[in-house]
């Protein structure tokens, strides 16, 4: 795909992160000029001291060893006729010490590899003709200014260091086979959020508040002497006595430290990331104000396709913190958190969230990407790791996690119509299947091995993260699910599927001999969800039940709740459903929003009822998974959604489902086909319905139900 050679630096450089770098001349009249390249680790370029397009942390994180990513950016106006082109390259996702908290080999053999860089300037001339400037062993390199980088720890920055001494660098075999052209979104700087106010805290520290949690650095501008220090550590709560709390980031230091030179400067990290609310100034000149601090936003390059808003301001907030959640998670991979030693791409994660990701953002080319290096890191066997990339290649498959591989891909054919997905997919669906025939103890189930449960239910055993809901009942019940879609999107695909088809069946019904009673609130929402309870009501009845005798109160984890309110409303429970979604005493959605969350915490308490926190060691204020629950406010409050056999939107079903409490909500969702608008809002005993759909729609009010075409529509009801 290059004709360059790749190169690294001719000595160790430890943590220091080197800046290669070619000098050139021209003397020709340039029509066009275009830089394709890629690095092991991730990069920074610059040709004659202006930013070679605007990708952040470069190349983005594949499964390095089958898929590294080219970029391709249009230099036309940056070439002169005297050229530097400079790169700067840290270690990034490919040789940071990950994960954190755990060590195993991979990780020994992670944090040893040696950064690398190839690249390709192409120019072509008036005349016609062209010539190459590529990466061999006429480049140099020297020691930068990014005297440390890392995903976890953070960026240490010298300022007034200037390295004068040009080194040869050293040319070597490359991963040339497992170049790909740019498949995912670039990460960019999307936004900023500015400092909200500074604080001193009851212990004595300076720090920053920026209002809201983000993902991504602080930039600050200040007037300072040469050599003098700024130290900046990264948090994301205030504890219950108002001071700087960050113990939850366990062993990643996420810190900045600053050397500056002299006068008026202004900086932020370059090659790392961080999340955080706050930012304590463990050192930092002079008396700082709040307008010399920005928290600069870094994702994915996902644009927003869904909006709600209602009369409820708790709510209102929910809906916010589900936004920024997804953008400080979707960072290349859909990660569990981005703060601390972890940051991952958890499959469990990104299955439960994912119809709620595309409804919000654009993120079919986000999980198209993701989904290729699940399927590069797919295993021999069909098992599928807990982590995309898989940096735990140790760990057994889990059910509910592996079947990211068939629920993902679905998820986004049903919301953007593209059978290309599962045409690319259908080989690694298929063998997650397959794996599962292979990997139980007893036929047509998904017994033995070892699974992550209903993750952080709240109805675990004392001491178990898992939940109470049998694993056994689990994993059978993603086996059954699994195959069904894997039926449904090979039907789609025009293959023969009967064998898939009589698999399930079998499955289904040896889930029911086998399971013939629900113990759990989970258990009771897998079965209805999945349509494997022999009595769809009867069981839709005793979840309700069970629900009000635990007083009135979700037990469920990350494997029930995205589904509990769904199955709830599907079978007459709709009022139920909102007063889960409304409640605010601890556990609840709102419950988090009543302690001033602006993402969606990993933990119902993750601040409990008293001000503590739940725990040192797993407890992440930004992980997305709850935030599920948005998909229900679409589908069901805003009524917003389409039947299988029309994906994409091509026809969508608008039916809103009121509750007075609200007072009126409005929700809109650009779809593949089109624009549709959902608005309710009580007027007096009355109901005023205001439909505006660019696709052709069923709309369904109370007793009316017909057909239109797109246009704008009002009905009334009575409450």
């Amino acid at each position: 795909m290059l004709n360059a050679k790749w190169i690294r630096t001719s000595e160790d450089t430890k943590d220091i992160c080197p800046v290669y770098e070619k000098k050139w001349t021209e003397t020709k009249k340039i029509r066009a000029a275009e830089l394709k390249m890629t690095a092991l680790g991730v990069y920074e370029a610059e040709l004659n001291g202006k930013r070679a397009g605007e990708f952040v942390l470069a190349p983005g994180w594949t499964s390095y060893e089958k898929r590294l990513q080219v970029q391709t950016y249009d230099v036309s106006s940056l070439v002169s006729e005297r050229n530097v082109l400079r790169v700067t390259v840290g270690k990034g996702w490919y040789a940071s010490p990950m994960p954190g908290w755990l060590e195993t080999e991979d990780k020994r053999k992670r944090a040893k590899r040696k950064p690398g860089l190839i690249a390709e300037l192409r120019i072509a001339y008036s005349d016609g003709t062209e010539s190459y400037v590529m990466t061999d062993e006429d480049w140099t390199w020297k020691e930068s200014q990014i005297r440390f980088s890392e995903i976890y720890d953070g960026e240490i920055f010298d300022a007034s260091f200037e390295d004068k001494e040009a080194k040869p660098v050293v040319c070597f075999e490359g991963p040339d086979e497992a170049l790909i052209p740019q498949e995912g979104e670039e990460i960019l700087e999307k936004e900023e959020v500015f400092a909200k106010e500074i604080l001193i805290t009851p212990e004595g520290d300076t720090v920053v508040d920026f209002g809201q949690e983000i993902t991504g650095y602080a930039e600050f501008s200040v007037q300072a002497a040469a050599g003098e220090r700024i130290h900046i550590l990264h948090g994301e709560m205030l504890d219950k006595n108002g001071n700087f709390y960050n113990a939850n980031y366990r062993s990643a230091k996420a810190e900045i430290q600053y050397i500056c030179r002299e006068g008026y400067q202004t900086w932020h990290p370059h090659l790392t990331f961080f999340a955080f609310r706050y930012i304590k100034l463990a050192a930092f000149p002079g008396d700082p104000k709040p307008e010399q601090f920005k928290g600069i936003v870094v994702c994915s390059d996902i644009s927003q396709t869904g909006s709600i808003r209602c009369g409820h301001q708790g709510l209102n907030q929910l809906i916010s913190n589900v936004f920024w959640g997804q953008k400080g998670n979707f960072l290349d991979v859909p990660t569990d958190c981005p703060q601390r030693d972890e940051r991952l791409g958890w499959t469990g994660d990104a299955e439960v969230f994912v119809k709620a990701a595309s409804l919000n953002f654009d993120v079919e080319r986000f999980f198209v990407k993701w989904l290729h290096d699940l399927m590069a890191d797919q295993r021999a066997d069909g098992g599928v790791g807990s982590v995309i990339p898989d940096y735990l290649p140790d760990d057994e498959p889990s059910a509910a996690w592996g079947d990211a591989a068939v629920i993902c891909p679905w998820q986004i054919y049903q919301t953007y119509g593209n059978e290309d997905i599962l045409r690319e997919q259908f080989p690694s669906m298929k063998k997650w299947v397959d794996y599962i025939s292979g990997a139980t103890s007893e036929r047509y189930l998904w017994t033995g091995g070892t699974h992550f449960g209903d993750w952080l239910g709240l109805d675990a055993p004392q001491g178990s993260y898992k939940g109470s809901s049998r694993e056994d009942f689990i994993a059978s019940a993603f086996y059954a699910r699994s195959t069904e879609l894997l039926v449904k999107a090979g039907e789609v695909l025009g293959k023969d599927m009967t064998e898939y088809r009589d698999l399930y069946e079998k499955i289904r019904n040896a889930f029911q001999k086998k399971f013939p009673v629900y113990k759990t609130q989970t258990e009771h929402v897998l079965a209805l969800k999945f349509g494997l309870c022999q009595s769809l009501q009867e069981t839709a009845d005793a979840l309700a039940a069970m629900i009000r005798k635990d007083g009135w109160q979700i037990k469920t984890g990350f494997v029930g709740t995205p589904y509990i309110l769904h199955v709830l409303s599907d079978f007459g429970y709709e009022e139920l459903a909102y007063t889960l979604l409304l409640r605010e005493k601890y556990p609840s959605w709102l419950f988090s929003v009543s302690k001033g969350a602006t993402t969606i915490w990993e933990h119902w308490d993750g601040v409990m009822e008293n001000g503590d926190f739940w725990s040192e060691d797993m407890n992440s204020f930004n992980h997305y998974s709850y935030g599920s629950v948005i998909d229900w406010i679409y589908e069901k409050c805003a009524g917003i959604r389409h039947e299988e056999d029309h994906p994409g939107f091509k026809e969508a079903v608008i039916a809103p489902c009121p509750d007075k409490r609200l007072g009126w909500l409005e929700a809109e969702l650009k779809t593949r086909n089109g624009k549709i608008r959902s608005k309710w809002s009580y007027q007096g005993n009355r109901i005023r319905f205001e439909i505006d759909t660019q696709v052709p729609s069923r709309i369904r009010i109370g007793k009316k139900d017909k057909i239109v075409l797109p246009g704008k529509y009002i009905f009334w009801d009575k409450e």
